[in-house]
């Protein structure tokens, strides 16, 4: 026996030596793949790219891993009791590695001859998230073993529980359990009840197998299982077992929930800042401020949705996507399967039309609901034959929809349901603050995701008549006045720019005479503007033009210039108008405000050039570009860039207040809608109608739209800038605008406000019954006229032009 005692003791100090020799040469083996303490207690996650507006609105993310690090405090306790109960129960009392698991892996290996799954502990877990590959070696294992030892020895368990929540890959793109929950539930953690948390705490195991949106039924198992051990370890009392087990899976992909729409907003910031920063952009965990207003921007939406939709609708109905007849007696699967294939868009519906009778329609939507289409849902859809011409008013449901037609519907508060189909043209629109440059809201199209290309930066397209105000401050600041007289009668230019010779015309064919320029530009009249042009001079308008950030080298050197034939973006227009609305400042417009990392440490703060009214500039600190200066503000003494003076002030409230015309009087009068009488602006129709534009201001806020078909065809008969773009700027400023107090253009005291003779634009005699008020820079006030002279009373004359005004005003519209 003592022989016997002695031989297994030197056999299991032999094994023991031999354990620790392996052992000792293994870790020599894989000593050089342990982090150390520092990198242990330095682990960064990949985070995406996180765009927000400025009053902290989520507008998108980018980046291959969605990810949302939470603290150990914001964990719910249901989570950790889940997590532990299906992954590592004895978590909180072993020392990194659980020797009773690991033997059972062992024991698999023996008896089977296969690595089987099993026996890592959540630390084991983190180890290999975060600094081993996934291959399923035998080196890789005796590392796991040693880094989670190490683990386990310099950061605590709430601080590695931690670590697993933010790291755990989950599927559909979502690394950690907060992203897992905005991806399968549209909400944060906190919100979950138990049976969800349940859900996600299977997911780890088999991401693809225990999806709940792929394979519900697989994952209902692993949920309902996870909530049994944690039943039978006290986690859980039956009650809330019993209410759990039965909730039903309410799981579905929601991919990433921006809090607002503004996808072209932030694909323009990520392809500016991944210039500088590259793929790190991605994953580092940065988080950008942009200027975006989240109330202009959502109405900015709204505005340019419904516009867009008024004139497709306008302009006749182009069929149904397909017939199939076929689907109609089809199972509601085969139904479906049809019904989903077709792109989807926004909240609308895909439908078929699985019945009809004289007043209603009876469909099935692709979400397998069974709907009653109204006649008041249907009726608009005359027949839609050219841009010009539509068919006659349908009288029954029939003459619009037959059964197996596959259509589009889109949600109403009112009919519940209206027919719909994807509209051809397209719609912009940008908003600045004229003081800085700040962009406010922008919507670069009428889809992103059908069409990524932004018309607010990309497009360059004529702007017509929307291009004239340009034109005609040129004039005032060369010494021209509101009241200046240019014939406005046929005429032949003969420019060697010109390839022919060139007879403009009017809107309408018709001509006016003698005009002063006021009613021109209200009226919107071509040959005065040309004729303006023709007297100013090209070349000087041209390097006069750079004032408004306009590269001479970029317009027509030629007098069709003042028609608005050059190709510019709506961005460049808004930066434009904003020397008028801001009193004759040139500012540039920026998006991005500020940049920081993960930190909160800042990468980028925005210092736009600034126009500042309420303040007293104390003294200019520089002399560089841009010239800096110290401010008095009512948020005390701050230094800012000082934004350069373009225009004349004089000149700017002069052309303001022209433009203001244009909505009292002239082809934006239906801005009048919106009582407001600070705003201005001008609309713009190109030939052939191919673009359609509105742009106004008032002393805060510059609005452009533009409205027309990226392929240039003609937007049809009867369209112009007030019918097709005024619109969409009347529901976006009517929002922008709410519950903000009136913002007039700066009024210099040195302007002087005479009353002169509205044919002529001289000095009216004393008297005169039909003198108008007229303002003008001192300098250019028109002379007093002789006493002798006679007085002309054109009253009637001017009612009856007034009339003819009108009459063609309305046919604008």
């Amino acid at each position: 026996m003592a022989k016997t005692f002695k031989i297994l003791l030197l056999l299991g100090l032999f094994a023991t030596l031999s354990a620790l020799g392996i052992t000792y040469a293994i870790y020599n083996n894989v000593k050089d793949r342990i982090p150390t303490v520092a990198e242990l207690k330095d682990i960064e996650l990949k985070i995406p790219l996180r765009i927000y507006t400025a009053d902290n609105q989520l507008i998108g993310e980018f980046g291959e891993q969605r990810r949302t690090p939470i603290n150990y405090s914001e964990i719910p306790q249901g989570l950790e009791n889940a997590i532990l109960a299906a992954e590592d129960t004895n978590f909180h009392h072993h020392p990194g590695v659980d020797v009773l698991g690991l033997g059972r892996a062992v024991m698999q290996l023996i008896t089977t001859g296969q690595k089987q799954g099993g026996g890592s502990t959540i630390t084991m877990q983190v180890a290999r998230n975060y600094f081993l590959s996934f291959e399923q070696t035998y080196t890789r294992k005796f590392t796991e073993i040693f880094i989670a030892l190490k683990m386990e020895r310099e950061l605590s368990k709430h601080e590695i529980l931690e670590l697993y929540i933010n790291k755990i890959y989950l599927g559909n793109r979502a690394y950690g359990f907060e992203a897992a929950s905005q991806v399968y539930y549209g909400k944060s953690l906190a919100e979950l009840n138990l049976a969800q948390l349940a859900m996600i705490a299977g997911l780890p195991k088999a991401p693809s197998r225990f999806n709940p949106v792929v394979n519900p039924s697989r994952a209902l198992i692993r949920r309902n299982w996870i909530l049994q051990r944690m039943l039978s370890l006290d986690m859980i009392d039956k009650t809330a077992y019993q209410n759990a087990v039965e909730a039903p899976i309410t799981a579905k992909n929601h991919g990433i929930m921006p809090d607002i729409e503004a996808d072209y907003i932030a694909e323009m910031v990520r392809s500016e800042l991944y210039g500088t920063f590259g793929d790190d952009l991605y994953s580092t965990g940065m988080t950008v401020y942009t200027t975006i207003h989240s109330k202009r921007q959502q109405a900015a939406n709204e505005a340019v949705f419904k516009g867009v939709l008024s004139y497709d609708m306008r302009h006749g109905y182009r069929g149904s996507i397909e017939t199939r007849t076929d689907l109609i007696n089809a199972p509601l699967e085969a139904q479906q399967q049809a019904l989903n294939a077709i792109d989807a868009f926004k909240n609308w519906q895909s439908a078929l039309v699985i019945s009809t009778n004289d007043a209603t329609a009876d469909l099935r939507l692709a979400n397998g609901q069974r709907i009653t289409l109204t006649w008041d849902g249907i009726k608009w859809a005359k027949p839609y034959l050219s841009e010009d011409a539509q068919g006659p008013a349908p009288t029954l449901v029939s003459d619009v929809l037959v059964p197996g037609d596959m259509v589009r519907l889109r949600p109403d508060k009112d009919l519940g349901w209206i027919l719909a189909q994807k509209p051809e043209v397209q719609s912009a629109l940008i908003s600045l603050n004229s003081k800085d440059g700040a962009i406010e809201a922008l919507v670069g199209g009428f889809n992103f995701y059908e069409n990524k290309f932004n018309r607010v930066t990309q497009s360059k397209r004529q702007p017509g008549s929307n291009f004239k105000p340009f034109i005609y401050a040129s004039a005032l600041n060369s010494g021209y006045t509101a009241a200046s007289i240019i014939n406005d009668a046929p005429v032949v230019f003969n420019d060697s720019n010109l390839a022919t010779a060139w007879r403009p015309t009017n809107d309408g064919g018709k001509f006016y005479g003698p005009t002063r320029l006021r009613q021109a530009l209200y009226r919107s009249q071509n040959i005065v503007s040309v004729r303006l042009l023709d007297e100013l001079g090209v070349r000087p308008t041209l390097e006069f033009l750079r004032r408004f950030g306009f590269d001479p080298d970029e317009l027509p050197h030629n007098l069709s210039l003042s028609l608005g034939t050059a190709s510019l973006s709506p961005l460049q227009i808004a930066t434009g108008y904003a020397v008028f609305s801001n009193g004759g400042y040139q500012v540039q417009p920026y998006l991005i405000d500020k940049v920081v990392d993960r930190n909160d440490v800042s990468l980028f703060q925005a210092n736009p050039v600034t126009v500042c009214v309420a303040c007293t500039l104390l003294e200019k600190t520089t002399d560089g570009e841009p010239q800096m200066g110290l401010f008095d503000t009512s948020k005390g003494i701050v230094s800012l860039p000082i934004a350069p003076q373009v225009l004349d002030p004089e000149v700017t409230y002069i052309i303001y207040d022209m433009m203001r015309d244009v909505i009292k009087y002239g082809t934006g009068r239906r801005a009048r809608v919106l009582k407001r009488d600070d705003i201005a602006g001008k609309t713009g129709t190109t030939n052939d109608g191919r673009d359609a534009w509105f742009s106004g201001f008032n002393g805060d806020l510059v609005t452009s739209v533009w409205s027309g078909f990226d392929n240039a065809t003609p937007l049809g008969r009867g369209e112009w800038g007030g019918s097709v773009s005024l619109p969409s700027w009347i529901d976006y400023m009517r929002e922008a605008l709410n519950d903000s107090p009136s913002s007039f253009v700066y009024k210099p005291s040195s302007l002087v406000t005479v009353r002169i003779d509205p044919k002529t634009g001289e000095r009216a005699l004393p008297g005169q019954s039909n003198a108008i008020f007229e303002i003008f820079r001192k300098e250019n006030v028109p002379p007093q006229r002789e006493l002798n002279t006679p007085s002309v009373n054109t009253t009637n004359s001017d009612a009856q032009e007034e009339k003819q005004d009108n009459n063609v005003l309305e046919n604008l519209f």
